[in-house]
Formats: structure tokens, C-alpha cells, sequence
């Protein structure tokens, strides 16, 4: 499966306070919090779904993925996002394990699992 994602009863912005924190104790930080909807509105389009990519990062896991094989680096930072579909607000990000399998490496795909096992963690945490 390409992704994981869940639904939450919370609101697009308490689930990113929520991911936030539960990132940090992953050692995870949020490098961008990328609002779609304000991006698509400031260029004129009626988009009215709340849609917010954050940007996250491990500097440590991102040194031992680049150090391994520089072409690892197409899929950093990881992504989550938060959106509203339907009326419930959902989490969700790409697997990098999905991600990282066309490089066809072990040792980074073995890398790959511990990050997505530990992100599906604060995902999780932040229902």
C-alpha cells in the first residue's frame, strides 16, 4: 500500500498541534507547514478544502539515509498532511518504504521501515 491514513474527530489545526508534538518526541521537527488551500485562494482558485503538508525531518535519519545512497534524497523530507474530506479531518503520508522501494536497496529500505514505523507512531498518537 502507498499510504497510510486515518481519520480523526479533531480539527485540521488541533491535529497539527497534536502531530507536532508527538513528532518531537521522535525526534521529528516540522521544517514547512505548507497551506494548499491559502496558496490555491492567494492565486485566484476556489479551492475550499483545508489541505496543510507539513514537511518533516530527522536530521540524524536524514544524514544515515544520504550517506547510504545519495538518490534518497528525491524523497526528503518526509510528508504528512492534514485535510478535510467529506467533514472529517484526515492524516495521512506517502510510505517510504513505497517510496524508497525503486532505488532497490536494503540497507535503505531496512532505514526506510524504522522512519515509517516511527511516523505511523505520532500519526497515530495524534487521533
Amino acid at each position: 500500500m502507498f499510504d497510510y491514513t486515518v481519520q480523526t474527530d479533531k480539527s485540521v489545526d488541533e491535529a497539527i498541534q497534536s502531530i507536532g508534538a508527538n513528532l518531537k518526541e521522535e525526534k521529528f521537527g516540522v521544517l514547512w507547514n505548507f497551506d494548499l488551500k491559502g496558496k490555491l485562494q492567494e492565486k485566484g482558485l476556489d479551492f475550499k478544502k483545508e489541505f496543510k503538508v507539513l514537511e518533516v525531518c530527522n536530521p540524524f535519519e536524514a544524514y544515515r539515509v544520504i550517506n547510504e545512497n545519495e538518490l534518497a534524497g528525491y524523497f526528503l523530507p518526509c510528508k504528512i498532511v492534514v485535510y478535510n474530506s467529506n467533514g472529517q479531518t484526515k492524516i495521512g503520508m506517502p510510505r517510504p518504504t513505497s517510496l524508497v522501494s525503486m532505488l532497490e536497496n536494503n540497507a535503505i529500505q531496512e532505514l526506510a521501515k524504522d522512519i515509517e514505523e516511527r511516523l505511523i507512531r505520532c500519526i497515530d498518537r495524534s487521533i
